[in-house]
């Protein structure tokens, strides 16, 4: 194997998981926001939003670290990706600036501040739904000419796309139940469990309306799920995602208080290892594949070098500020 494959799949890697570490990190405070209009109006809702208020912001980082990566690493997917999505992004980053300005108006301005729960919530949901719709509007393939993209303006709506946002949106729910159930107690801890509860059950149906979706989408995927060798490989991956569900469900009836959350990451990296065996090697289907799309072994070389010192530091800071806002929160102010 040549030194430009290793470096392009360590780089695939690095991005993978920058995604990870975003969808995770940011995906418990998007689903704090989606959650909230369940929450009662006063010492619930505040405190709901405070357990994230030291944190939130930083979670972004990742979001960055991401998309900067694949304009750098990936030059050709970047090229093709944003235009192909760029209603989606555009909603989803608007979707942040709305939750963002929220987080601090709500306690600036408490006069209008129904107002800004309402723009906390749309602009999670928002932002949660355009992700998932553009992970849906790659996976159902890209059209390419040359090295453009050549589709319409709204070839990312589809039901399959629709279905994704959706799973999202379940997703991040869940992982915000599960934040709130570690970080509460008494009977606001006790309402998030419920909350948990039914979040992971529309996670479990959407993930599996997906995965079915998929095996008719492509040819291509059903060959990779069904077909012999691949599928001895990529059978531990859905009998992994149920035990660990089955584990969830147990850890929300069983008065464990950060359990829960765990268990919700790990049925995200199964998530995200499904989609790994989906897609790869390509990351731009149905025809676009990371060593099509890697930038020259120059500049691989020299930004693994700025990564490998940077990332080590976000994750330095990042576990400092998760450590020194650990334990349950009482607080129903703002940091």
């Amino acid at each position: 194997m040549s030194v430009d494959v290793d470096l392009t799949t360590v780089w695939a890697f690095i991005i993978a998981f920058a995604v990870f570490a975003y969808v995770v990190m940011d995906g418990f405070d998007l689903g704090i926001g989606i959650l909230f209009p369940t929450f009662d109006v006063g010492p619930e809702r505040d405190r709901a939003m405070n357990s994230i208020a030291p944190v939130w912001d930083g979670n972004e980082t990742w979001l960055v670290l991401g998309a900067g990566g694949l304009f750098a690493a990936f030059p050709l997917a970047y090229a093709i990706v944003l235009p192909a999505t760029y209603p989606l992004i555009i909603a989803m980053l608007l979707g942040l600036v709305f939750r963002g300005v929220a987080f601090e108006f709500r306690w600036r301005d408490p006069g209008h501040r129904k107002l800004w729960d309402i723009a906390f919530t749309g602009g999670s949901f928002v932002a949660a739904m355009a992700q998932g719709m553009t992970l849906g509007a790659l996976l159902q393939g890209v059209t390419v000419d040359g090295r453009a993209y050549a589709g319409s303006w709204f070839d990312w709506f589809t039901p399959y796309t629709l279905l994704t946002g959706l799973g999202t949106v379940a997703g991040y729910a869940l992982l915000g139940a599960t934040w709130l159930v570690w970080k509460l107690d008494g009977e606001s801890q006790h309402h998030a469990r419920q909350l948990g509860k039914r979040a992971a059950w529309a996670t479990f149906v959407l993930m599996g309306g997906v995965s079915v979706y998929n095996l008719v989408l492509n040819a291509e995927y059903a060959e990779r799920w069904l077909t012999a060798p691949e599928i001895y490989y990529a059978a531990p991956v859905p009998i992994v995602t149920g035990l660990v569900a089955l584990a969830l469900l147990r850890a929300l009836s069983v008065e464990r208080h950060s359990k829960p959350f765990w268990l919700s990451i790990a049925l995200f990296f199964m998530g995200m290892a499904g989609l790994g065996v989906t897609m790869w090697p390509y990351i731009v289907p149905p025809g676009i594949t990371i060593w099509d799309a890697a930038a020259p072994e120059k500049s691989q070389i020299f930004m693994l070098v700025g990564t490998a010192i940077i990332m080590p530091i976000i994750l330095g800071y990042t576990a400092w500020a998760y450590w020194v806002f650990r334990g349950k929160t009482e607080y129903e102010g703002y940091h």
